[in-house]
């Protein structure tokens, strides 16, 4: 049995997204039930030289679009950082996966060799698709997410690793 990098990526970014969508519901949740503003909490950040949760969406959903559309050849959409509210972060992500899950996996055949170039503030990367995907875009993804994860617990929703995780199956 082969794993190709669609296999790989899709699933991956499905299942953590669709775990994050519930991640913000139960901080709405927990928002409306203490009578707090959910803008101070998707505003919230962990230290005061990292982003906040806001940021770490766009972040996490830059980082997996790009990657599907490199990997696959396709064309990436740009997506204004524009998002203030939990309802605009939830489209955000949704707006990743509808991208994601339109490119069909035989697009992403031979993605694994395929020359990839990342621009970077202190120069282009060069590589191939299958150290990208494993070595910069999942790391950077799960990186961005648990730190959405991390910036909500700390602020006192209640979450743990089960909800980060979601059903095993």
């Amino acid at each position: 049995m082969s794993v190709s990098v669609y296999d790989i990526l899709v699933p991956t970014v499905n299942r953590v997204f669709a775990n994050t969508l519930v991640l913000l519901k139960k901080a709405e949740a927990f928002a409306a039930a203490k009578k707090i503003d959910v803008g101070v909490l998707i505003n919230s950040r962990l230290a005061p030289d990292m982003f906040p949760l806001i940021k770490q969406v766009q972040i996490a959903s830059d980082t997996v679009k790009a990657a599907a559309g490199r990997l696959s050849g396709t064309e990436v959409p740009s997506f204004a950082d524009t998002e203030t509210t939990l309802p605009e972060i939830e489209a955000r992500i949704n707006k990743t996966l509808e991208f994601i899950n339109s490119i069909p996996a035989e697009k992403f055949a031979g993605g694994e060799s395929r020359a990839i170039v990342v621009p970077r503030r202190s120069g282009d990367v060069h590589t191939t698709g299958l150290p990208y995907l494993l070595h910069f875009v999942l790391p950077n993804f799960y990186f961005h997410v648990t730190t959405l994860y991390a910036i909500l617990r700390h602020n006192g929703v209640e979450i743990g690793k089960n909800d980060f995780l979601g059903k095993f199956d």
